[in-house]
């Protein structure tokens, strides 16, 4: 992650989120590059890396071959994880066709988390430690029912780890595998994740 743009609002009023959402909404954000809010900040993040994008390619068209079509899988969709006014950019989102149909067609409000059903992050060596920690609790506060974390730069090589069952903000299950296993998702997704060919 790189500049923070826009600070908190700290005058009374509560309206410091809806200043941000509105910065968030107008910013003119370079190509390839998308915002985040965190920690009462705009936040930029680069492009990520093409072993990133293959990564990502491979799992969107794992899920698009298990799910029903009242559900979709998307990309650079805002989730706002509204218990602690944070607002992130996964590499994946899977949710309900018609939740994200329903929004407001003149607005760039984001989807909150809680009406996805999986989340999927993969990280950069610049934010591996933030979807590690940071995101993997705001997204049981969520709470998002499945985060699947990507992680080319573990400490001990590449993993992948299926967060389940969020609760009081923590998730109860955690299954992780290095690259070269596979790793089977929950339902309603009936899919297993062959890392056999994720680029390191």
């Amino acid at each position: 992650m790189t500049a923070a743009l826009v600070e908190h609002d700290t005058a009374p009023g509560g309206r410091s989120w809806d200043l941000l959402l509105q910065a968030w909404r107008e910013l003119d954000v370079p190509e390839g590059w998308h915002a985040e809010i965190d920690e009462g900040q705009i936040v930029l993040v680069p492009p990520p890396h093409r072993h990133h994008n293959g990564i990502a390619a491979m799992l969107h068209r794992l899920l698009y071959g298990v799910i029903s079509e009242k559900l979709e899988v998307y990309q650079t969709l805002g989730i706002h994880i509204a218990p602690l006014d944070k607002l992130y950019v996964p590499d994946l989102v899977l949710a309900p066709r018609e939740v994200v149909d329903a929004a407001d067609p003149d607005t760039n409000d984001p989807l909150c988390a809680s009406e996805t059903l999986l989340v999927v992050e993969i990280t950069s060596q610049s934010n591996a430690k933030d979807d590690r920690t940071k995101k993997l609790w705001a997204y049981a506060h969520a709470p998002v029912p499945v985060y699947l974390l990507v992680d080319r730069f573990d400490e001990h090589g590449p993993t992948v780890t299926l967060f389940t069952g969020p609760q009081n903000g923590a998730y109860k299950h955690a299954e992780r595998v290095p690259f070269g296993e596979s790793l089977k998702l929950p339902d309603p997704f009936a899919a297993t994740v062959d890392t056999v060919d994720f680029p390191g």
